[in-house]
C-alpha cells in the first residue's frame, strides 16, 4: 500500500468536499473523511467517491483535534505501513503535484516532521476578510515555528508526541509543533503551492468569531507553553493585553478627570498600523495589503482581547469552553446526482 495517507474533516462542507475529495482520490493513496455531523449529505458524497468514511461520536465534546486524530487512528488500522499523512480540511481543494512534492521533502529530509507549502484562498477578491486570510496565510519559507490544519507529517513524529491535544478549541496545530520541536523535529515551509482554501468569510461578525478564537488560543498556548525557552505566543498575548484591554481601559478611564485629553491617546492606534504597514511594505507586500495587513493587526486585538477574557473566564470558572465557530452550520449544499 501507499506510503502516504489522506486524512480529511468537515461538517456540512457541500460542494467544498466533493473538490477536496476528487483532489486526492484516485492517486492510490487511503484517503479517510471524518465527518462531525453533516446533514447536508456529505457522508453519502465520500462514500460514493470510495473513501472510507468516520463519523464521529458528537457525545463527546467535539475539537477539529480529536477528528484529526480519530480520522488518523482509523488510517493506520486500514494501512498500517502508512509513513506519511496528509491533513486537509473539507473546505480545501489539494494542488496539483503538492503530494509528490511533501512527500519528496520528507524523504529527503529524515529530520523534518512537517512540510507545509503555500496555502491560498479561492476567491480572495469577493472580501476584504477573505483577502485578509490569503495575506495572513502566505508565511516565510524556510524553517518554521507551526503549520496550519493543511500540512504532510511524518506518521512516526506524530506517534512521538502522542498527535494532535483533543482537549483544545483552537490552536491545536501550532501545539502540536511545539511538542515536535521539543523533540528536535523540524517544521519546514517550502517554496510550492499546497492547497486551495474556500474560507466564505464575507461578514464582520464572521472575522470577529475567528479572531476571537485566536485570542483564546494565544491565552491557552501561554497557560501551555510559555515559559522559557519556548515563550510560546507570549508576545502575541502581551500585545493582545496592551492593545486590546489595557490602553482602551487607561483612555476611557481618564477621560471625565482629563476632560477628554485622554481621547487623544487614540491616535497610538492608527499610528501602529502604519508602522506594520510600512514594514509589511519593506518586505515586499503591496501597497493595499500591506494598508489592509496593518489595521487588521491592530483592530483584530479586541476581538482578540475578548478571546482572552473567555479563556480565563472558562478556566477560572472551570467551565469547559464551546467551540468559538465562525462559519455557518451549512453555506454550499451539495448538487442533486441525475
Amino acid at each position: 500500500m501507499s506510503q502516504l495517507g489522506i486524512v480529511a474533516i468537515g461538517r456540512n462542507e457541500g460542494e467544498r468536499l466533493r473538490v477536496c475529495l476528487e483532489s486526492v482520490v484516485g492517486r492510490g493513496h487511503t484517503v479517510v473523511y471524518m465527518d462531525s455531523g453533516s446533514i447536508d449529505g456529505s457522508v453519502g458524497l465520500a462514500r460514493s467517491k470510495g473513501v472510507e468514511v468516520v463519523e464521529l461520536d458528537l457525545t463527546l465534546p467535539f475539537t477539529a483535534a480529536r477528528a484529526r486524530n480519530e480520522g488518523f487512528a482509523r488510517l493506520e488500522e486500514i494501512n498500517p505501513s502508512v509513513r506519511f499523512v496528509q491533513f486537509v480540511d473539507g473546505d480545501c481543494e489539494i494542488a496539483a503535484g503538492w503530494l509528490d512534492n511533501g512527500c519528496r521533502v520528507l524523504e529527503e529530509r529524515p529530520d523534518v516532521a512537517v512540510v507545509s507549502g503555500r496555502l491560498r484562498e479561492r476567491f480572495a477578491e469577493r472580501s476584504i476578510y477573505n483577502r485578509l486570510a490569503d495575506i495572513e496565510w502566505n508565511s516565510p519559507i524556510g524553517e518554521a515555528k507551526s503549520c496550519g490544519g493543511n500540512a504532510m507529517i511524518r506518521v512516526g513524529a506524530l506517534r512521538q508526541v502522542g498527535g494532535f491535544n483533543p482537549t483544545l478549541i483552537a490552536g491545536e496545530e501550532p501545539d502540536l509543533c511545539v511538542r515536535l520541536r521539543q523533540h528536535n523535529w523540524i517544521i519546514l515551509r517550502i517554496d510550492a503551492e499546497m492547497a486551495l482554501h474556500d474560507i466564505a468569510m464575507t461578514r464582520f461578525s464572521q472575522w470577529w468569531k475567528r479572531t476571537e478564537r485566536g485570542g483564546f488560543a494565544f491565552a491557552q498556548g501561554v497557560a501551555m507553553h510559555g515559559r522559557p525557552p519556548e515563550r510560546h505566543w507570549v508576545h502575541e498575548l502581551r500585545s493582545t493585553i496592551l492593545w486590546g484591554l489595557v490602553l482602551p481601559l487607561f483612555i476611557l478611564g481618564l477621560a471625565w478627570p482629563t476632560h477628554g485629553a485622554s481621547l487623544m491617546l487614540t491616535l497610538a492606534y492608527p499610528l501602529q498600523a502604519f508602522r506594520i504597514t510600512r514594514r509589511h511594505r519593506k518586505l515586499g507586500m503591496s501597497t493595499i495589503n500591506a494598508w489592509l495587513w496593518g489595521w487588521n493587526c491592530i483592530l483584530c486585538r479586541f476581538p482578540n482581547a475578548l478571546g482572552v477574557l473567555r479563556y480565563w473566564s472558562s478556566r477560572l470558572s472551570g467551565r469547559h469552553q464551546t467551540l468559538i465557530e465562525y462559519k455557518e452550520k451549512h453555506q454550499v449544499p451539495l448538487k442533486q446526482q441525475t
